[in-house]
């Protein structure tokens, strides 16, 4: 402890230096340099205690390094924590530039694992109308949790909302259309007419949207939809025609045959436009859950309407209820994937991707033993397989609008 004092006039200054890491002898030294006179006009020179001509020394100890954010850290442990099956989902979802294409992969993968489900699992016969009831309720109850659980608006701003509510309509009219089509048709002709919507969801993108058309698209989408008459050539000759007894088919009669090749038609140009809202919806509120939640919401209430107004009511077992809450959980997933493509790629691309859903179908009932390897069936699935690899190998256009 070194203690002055300096008595001048009327001014006195005290000045107590304390250096506890200094040694004894340093003690008076560092009190002689840190007292100063205070005198009138002369104010005395403050003397640095580093000189400015000696640079500090710097040693590894001394070098500051940037301190990582603890949040940072829990999210880097938390992403180390998650498992591979998610990092492959999230990698699906938005990861790749390639992730339009894949989610719609993804989406025709689940619609024929609904289908093998279906095949493998009898279950109760259920009228279509009361099927497409549950299924639309599943998706819209599942639609609302998972935006409740994001923190996001059920309900968009006006202009998404019209997007959102026009999707809506035009989605239940393809839906309905496409249950009176299946209702009066064989199930290869209701097939064949259904997949002419991707098709038409490009013509309609080329209008509404103003995507380009181009010749690789239009090629892909021919090759597959060849495909697809490939497969169903010997049941559309079979069905709908003449039988080996050379007598018509009951459901191929007349008018009611036309109207219901005009229901499948409507559906396909329905389901079509209501792709390019999809796509126009989900880049419009940056979330493809809200036309999923848009669609179910209308939906669930009208086929419920038609379901007790049109047909009689089923009440499903147990083990009928857990198959369609699994099918209904399936189609929620489906749909979801379905809009994060449309949102990601363009819509001639994505649409024909969707055609794998036969192949693998046939593949499967082929590996089974359910079908005959037929060379139509076999050429079909091959046309399509080639087709997609294709799509997918020249990989999205450079700017998708």
């Amino acid at each position: 402890m070194a203690s002055a004092e300096a008595n001048e006039g009327d001014r006195a200054v005290e000045l107590i230096v304390s250096v506890a890491s200094s040694p004894p002898e340093a003690a008076p030294a560092a009190a002689a340099a840190a007292t100063a006179d205070v005198n009138g006009d002369d104010a005395p020179e403050i003397t640095p205690l580093l000189n400015q001509s000696e640079k500090p020394k710097i040693n590894i100890f001394a070098v500051s390094y940037p301190r990582r954010n603890p949040r940072e850290q829990v999210i880097r442990s938390h992403d180390a924590e998650v498992s591979p099956a998610v990092q492959c989902a999230l990698w699906v979802w938005s990861g790749s530039r390639y992730s339009g294409l894949l989610c719609m992969a993804a989406s025709s993968m689940i619609y024929f694992l609904m289908e093998a489900v279906s095949d493998a699992f009898a279950a109760q016969s259920i009228p279509l109308f009361e099927t497409a009831f549950a299924r639309c309720t599943l998706i819209l109850i599942s639609s609302y949790l998972w935006l409740r659980k994001g923190g996001q608006p059920l309900f968009e701003p006006k202009p998404a909302r019209k997007l959102l509510f026009s999707r809506a309509v035009l989605g239940y009219l393809s839906l309905m259309s496409f249950i009176y089509c299946i209702q009066r048709l064989p199930l290869s002709q209701a097939i064949v007419l259904s997949f002419t919507t991707p098709i038409m969801a490009s013509i309609a993108a080329r209008v509404i949207l103003r995507e380009k058309l181009r010749i690789g698209d239009i090629g892909g989408l021919a090759c597959s939809y060849f495909g697809v008459l490939f497969i169903f050539q010997q049941m559309l000759i079979t069905q709908g025609g003449l039988n080996k007894a050379g007598k018509v088919q009951a459901y191929a009669k007349g008018s009611h045959h036309i109207l219901a090749v005009l229901g499948g038609l409507f559906s396909a140009i329905t389901g079509g436009i209501s792709y390019c809202l999809i796509r126009a919806g989900a880049r419009e509120t940056d979330q493809p859950m809200a036309t999923v939640f848009s669609f179910a919401l209308l939906a669930s209430p009208a086929a419920g309407i038609c379901a007790f107004s049109f047909e009689d009511f089923v009440l499903p077992s147990v083990y009928t209820v857990f198959l369609m809450a699994v099918f209904g959980v399936l189609a929620f997933l489906a749909e979801l994937l379905l809009a994060r493509a449309l949102q990601l790629e363009k819509t001639s691309k994505v649409s024909n991707i969707q055609f794998i859903e036969v192949a693998l179908s046939q593949l499967w009932g082929i590996g089974a033993r359910r079908l005959s390897p037929s060379f139509g069936r076999l050429v079909g699935c091959f046309l399509i397989l080639i087709s997609a690899c294709s799509t997918m190998y020249n990989g999205p256009d450079k700017e998708t609008t």
